[in-house]
């Protein structure tokens, strides 16, 4: 067995300051948006994908997949969704296994009244904390993370099938 790499002392620095800052925006963010509107990051990431495709609906696999969330997690936390009225659920005809999950009008209604504060905190927290080229460098960094993640398999998120595509509402 090889000796670890261990980190020198500036890395280890940033290290210890991504996983500070990232967890306490992140908790910051999920407060406001719990204090606010009744739902915290989890579900508000959920809306704001359904929100990006056709209408409004996606497979809850490749769902799983742009939330970073389980499978496991996702289900209980759409299902709690679907009790508030947020999210709909119905199997794909095409597929027997398939199921999508689509965003209800008032899922959509609570994304549009959410946004502004959301986007405020990201504002307030992040964004505006930062010169222009950071965040630039900020996002080509954690692209390549996303990337190497999602090449390797070993995110927080069930690997999905190769042959699962987006759905629209032609499938």
């Amino acid at each position: 067995m090889s000796e670890p790499r261990w980190l020198s002392s500036p890395d280890q620095k940033a290290w210890r300051s991504y996983l500070t800052g990232s967890q306490l925006l992140t908790v910051q963010l999920d407060k406001e948006l719990r204090d606010n509107h009744g739902i915290g990051m989890p579900e508000y990431e959920i809306l704001v994908r359904l929100s990006e495709h056709d209408n409004r609906t996606m497979r809850m696999a490749l769902l799983a997949m742009d939330t970073t969330m389980s499978r496991s997690r996702l289900t209980h936390s759409v299902a709690r969704m679907e009790k508030k009225g947020l999210l709909e659920r119905f199997a794909i005809p095409e597929d027997g296994r398939g199921v999508n999950c689509q965003m209800t009008e008032a899922g959509w209604e609570l994304l549009v009244t959410m946004a502004p504060l959301h986007v405020g905190g990201v504002r307030d927290h992040l964004v505006d904390l930062l010169e222009p080229e950071e965040m630039a460098t900020l996002g080509r960094v954690f692209g390549k993370v996303t990337a190497h993640m999602r090449e390797i398999g070993k995110g927080p998120v069930d690997t999905p099938p190769s042959d699962i595509e987006p759905t629209t509402s032609a499938d």
